[in-house]
């Protein structure tokens, strides 16, 4: 097949963060599938473009992997300046991949697959259907607007009216509708989506890189590398934004000063200015800040982890997603210490691979932290728990396949 994919957060080469369909994309080109990608010029966590998109309104990278190849468009640089910022940043993407749709991507294709948030992308994908004639299908990674309402980001009643109202749109005028956790297949079904229409491709464990990092990896020699030999570490990979909400780990951080235990937060995001003011001004020596790393290199700090973090702003909405990051750490045989209610909370208890603790509550988190610590056999349990219950449910390359056989169908 011919695929056209809208995903406006589409990572660069190594990039971290993410990588649901750059590992999507190269599996299915591996069949020999050709894929384009209209994807933003602006990083997700930094809001900032790379040099060589400066003063341009796409850029085509040919065969950015094998059969796939990738058109950047211009995002506004407001993304991370402030709500209106961000609104402008998406309308601004709207525009730049509709015209690269026409005007940059000339091949034929026999579907387009578009990935929300941002809910706007839809627009794309609506508009380059009906021009080039083919179905297309919609993907819910977070259920928006309800995540932005919830966070505060939207707050504007006309803003929020015409969300609901294109989001409805959206649902109607799709051929499918990809979710990635049961419990957004339930609200789209509440919301009058026919359950036929929805189908559910969670987000995947990357087992090839974390086999392959794995080997010949010498864990205790790269944590005596960092300064980290003697610590117990929990390390959160992700971006760091209003929706994190990571400041209730430095909450937790505060508690636990007096302990063995640091935190180690790698990523970049809007709120991590703050997030640094305040380790200074609470001396929080226990908190550790780095940059964005390679998918592949942030793989041996999470391996050379304790444990994992996957936190969340305590809202409802967030009680129906999947934390993505909970997947990388499986893959690594590191147990999650987990602040998310919800599915995500059922999955972990599940699989029996962490702990729960309750979000936005630094002692809670941190006697959580204190009372599994000190039991390693119980730590090493649940890592190898999580592998083998990742192995046999959040495979990607069994899901990517599963994806592309409910493409096939639509598609004849």
């Amino acid at each position: 097949m011919r695929i056209l994919l809208i995903h406006q957060y589409f990572l660069e080469k190594n990039d971290g963060g993410g990588s649901r369909f750059n590992e999507m994309s190269k599996s299915w080109a591996a069949q020999g599938h050709e894929i384009t990608v209209l994807s933003g010029m602006v990083h997700y966590n930094t809001g900032k473009k790379m040099p060589r998109y400066k003063g341009k309104f796409t850029f085509k990278d040919s065969q950015f992997y094998n059969n796939v190849d990738v058109v950047r468009c211009h995002v506004s640089e407001s993304y991370n300046a402030s709500f209106i910022g961000r609104l402008w940043a998406y309308f601004s993407f709207v525009f730049s991949s509709i015209y690269a749709g026409i005007f940059k991507v000339n091949r034929k294709f026999d579907i387009i697959l578009v990935t929300s948030p941002p809910l706007f992308v839809g627009i794309t994908a609506y508009a380059l259907s009906l021009l080039k004639g083919v179905p297309f299908v919609f993907e819910v990674r977070d259920l928006w607007p309800e995540s932005a309402i919830d966070t505060g980001v939207l707050k504007n009643k006309v803003i929020i009216k015409f969300a609901y109202w294109f989001e409805g749109l959206m649902y109607k005028k799709a051929k499918l509708i990809n979710v990635l956790t049961p419990a957004f297949k339930t609200k789209l079904i509440e919301k009058g989506v026919p359950k036929e229409k929805v189908i559910l491709i969670p987000n995947a464990a990357d087992f090839t890189l974390a086999n392959e990092v794995r080997k010949d990896f010498d864990y205790k020699k790269f944590k005596n590398d960092i300064g980290l030999s003697d610590k117990f570490v929990i390390t959160y990979v992700g971006a760091h934004g209003v929706a994190n909400h990571l400041i209730q780990l430095l909450d937790a951080a505060e508690y636990l000063k007096n302990t063995n235990v640091i935190f180690q937060l790698i990523g970049s995001g809007m709120e991590k200015e703050m997030l640094m003011t305040e380790k200074l001004k609470r001396n929080l020596d226990n908190v550790i800040f780095r940059d964005p790393i390679a998918k592949a290199e942030v793989f041996k700090y999470i391996l050379s982890s304790d444990m994992g973090a996957s936190v969340l702003k305590k809202v409802d909405t967030f009680k129906t997603i999947y934390s993505n990051k909970t997947f990388d750490y499986m893959s690594c045989k590191i147990p999650t210490l987990l602040a998310i209610d919800g599915v995500s909370r059922e999955l972990v208890e599940q699989a029996e691979c962490g702990i729960y603790v309750e979000p936005e509550n630094g002692l809670a988190i941190a006697d959580g932290i204190k009372d599994i610590m000190n039991n390693p056999l119980r730590l090493t349990e649940m890592g190898e728990n999580g592998y083998e219950y990742a192995l046999l449910h959040f495979d990607r390359s069994v899901l990517a396949q599963k994806y592309l056989n409910h493409m096939k169908l639509i598609v004849k």
